[in-house]
């Protein structure tokens, strides 16, 4: 679960840099509810993962932050009800929320992006489901919970979750072997053969485990091209702009600092 993440720790905290910027402090012990991690800039200064680290990292690549690293199962996120942010794991009828099994990608948010429940989609005729834009990074290597990373984005599929529209953008981390031969959806079939389908069927039918149905998916299943995921981080960038500045009420009770 969280315990080996927990590798170098005194008294349950411990500092790890991921890029010249940003970087994170564990608070709190692995697998309970006061477990934290929370971001801070190069003068040491807690900031929000969400508000505080921008979306694109340069012109071609956006930042992607890792909360739940691949082959794990705490189910981990970005607690957008809370002051800074900070990573905590999701806590479902008072228990510790897990997956069924482990997820096998890493896992995370696009920063200033938001699925604004008080927008219908046209195609998929449901309404965003108040989070940042998942992140689904298909790279070889276990990324760290809490890193910020340099992410080229490759399609995204419109996942339906309990009728709400919940994004999945497919990305690869740029220091990946195979990043420089990946750069459409086309591509990942050829250079990751079938894991756009392994994709599909894992966010389907993880919740069916715990007895609810499978989710379902928009635009016929299909995992949407670059360009496409291109549109959906312009639409809900916009729409995380609107929050934040107030031009949309903040209705949802977010946490806006």
């Amino acid at each position: 679960r969280l315990s080996t993440l927990r590798t170098g720790a005194r008294n349950g905290q411990f500092w790890r840099l991921f890029s010249t910027t940003f970087k994170s402090e564990v608070a709190g012990e692995a697998d309970t509810t006061d477990f934290r991690v929370f971001f801070k800039d190069a003068s040491g200064s807690t900031i929000s993962p969400w508000h505080d680290i921008p979306l694109k990292a340069d012109d071609k690549t956006f930042n992607f932050i890792c909360e739940i690293p691949k082959e794990t199962s705490a189910k981990m996120e970005v607690a957008t009800d809370e002051k800074s942010t900070p990573i905590k794991q999701d806590i479902k009828k008072g228990n510790l929320r897990f997956y069924p099994y482990n997820i096998n990608w890493n896992y995370g948010l696009f920063p200033q992006t938001w699925e604004d429940p008080g927008h219908v989609d046209k195609d998929c005729d449901v309404a965003g489901d108040n989070d940042p834009v998942d992140v689904v990074e298909i790279g070889s290597a276990q990324l760290a919970m809490g890193g910020v990373y340099k992410v080229k984005v490759l399609g995204v599929y419109a996942m339906i979750d309990d009728g709400e529209l919940d994004w999945k953008v497919i990305t690869i981390n740029v220091d990946d072997p195979k990043a420089a031969s990946v750069n459409n959806v086309d591509d990942i079939e050829r250079e990751f053969p079938g894991e756009l389908e392994k994709i599909l069927i894992w966010f389907r039918d993880y919740k069916m485990p715990d007895g609810k149905p499978q989710n379902k998916f928009g635009y016929d299943n299909k995992c949407l091209d670059k360009d496409f995921a291109l549109k959906v981080l312009e639409e809900t960038h916009e729409f995380y702009n609107k929050l934040k500045s107030g031009a949309r009420e903040n209705t949802e009770e977010l946490s806006l600092e």
